[in-house]
């Protein structure tokens, strides 16, 4: 993973949705004891890192997390990535959590991670986003490697953040990850990609199932169905026009799968890993079933074939922004469609 010196398998499981509901961008009321049974089953499975946030659930996705490693050794356990700087008001939690980077409140939120997940050191703290209290990048940053000069964290990332912002970061030390968003939806982050590469950072993405419209288990019907406390219940992706637009990008992936006789899920996440650049795809599971969906995109590689067919249906609907796939082998890559 870019210059870490952590070599970490092309899938690892994210626990955004185990914090569970009661919360501004929960997914709803979430059973522990299947969080714990998911993210146990996708260790056993090989994966070997799991990446969490404070914001989640206000702690509570670490707390599960630490309670799936329990009895795990220190040399046995995976790798563990959280993110801090996204604060969630326990007084009012559905409230718009505030983005909150100064560098006492960063220190006070790693100590609380460390505290949550039982570590003596997290492998990878990343600046969950760029905050809006003020805080500027020279300041975050430079609080982000003291971390890791005290032994706190073993790498230190960003997500969420732009060219322009990486690049007044490393000017002041190495960003060792990168974590955006990157789906055949959602596609802008290839010019963060390209930057990465150049400078030995690693990329970890996040959604590359477009928080589970590219399973091919999501229709009209079941979106309609959204428990009102599920933050996609909210999300503009999950109605009118481009609902119907992401469901025939869903489609398109099926047509693949069918094809390869694996699942949507693991070709949508697999086509983000066609991508150069990237190192790693981050994949939800709430339940241990899930895993197994989406698993298979590890051994996986598209063709040049496929990820046409994948771009002219991208073309075609005029979903997302960003290159319609990823460059062809060899070549540079091409401008936007």
């Amino acid at each position: 993973m870019g210059s870490t010196g952590m070599e970490i398998t092309v899938v690892g499981v994210g626990s955004w949705a185990v914090g569970g509901g009661g919360w501004s961008f929960g997914w709803g009321s979430q059973d522990d004891e299947e969080s714990i049974a998911a993210l146990r089953h996708a260790i056993e499975s090989g994966v070997n890192w799991i990446d969490t946030a404070a914001a989640y659930g206000a702690g509570h996705a670490e707390e599960v997390v630490a309670r799936a490693l329990d009895g795990i050794s220190e040399t046995d356990r995976p790798y563990v990535f959280t993110k801090g700087g996204v604060l969630v008001d326990p007084s009012d939690p559905y409230r718009k959590p505030r983005r909150v980077a100064a560098p006492a409140s960063l220190r006070r939120e790693i100590e609380g991670s460390l505290r949550r997940l039982n570590l003596e050191r997290i492998d990878l703290y990343q600046v969950h986003w760029p905050p809006d209290d003020g805080t500027p990048i020279e300041a975050y940053w430079a609080t982000m490697l003291a971390f890791k000069d005290e032994g706190l964290i073993r790498a230190a990332g960003l997500s969420n953040h732009s060219v322009p912002q990486l690049e007044v970061a490393e000017a002041i030390g190495h960003v060792d990850t990168l974590q955006p968003p990157l789906s055949a939806i959602r596609r802008e982050a290839s010019t963060e990609l390209a930057w990465c590469s150049e400078h030995h950072t690693g990329v970890i993405i996040y959604a590359p199932m477009q928080s589970g419209l590219l399973t091919g288990s999501f229709s009209v019907a079941r979106v309609s169905a959204i428990d009102p406390n599920d933050w996609r219940s909210r999300d503009p992706e999950f109605s009118g026009e481009r609902l119907q637009i992401n469901l025939a990008i869903a489609d398109a992936l099926a047509e693949v799968a069918a094809r390869r006789q694996t699942t949507t899920a693991a070709v949508a996440v697999a086509w983000t890993l066609a991508w150069p650049g990237v190192t790693g795809a981050i994949v939800g599971a709430r339940r241990a079933a899930q895993v197994d969906g989406w698993l298979p995109a590890a051994t996986i590689d598209l063709s040049d074939d496929e990820l046409d067919h994948i771009a002219r249906a991208i073309e075609r609907t005029g979903a997302g922004g960003g290159p319609a796939r990823p460059p062809v082998r060899g070549a540079s890559p091409g401008p936007e469609r």
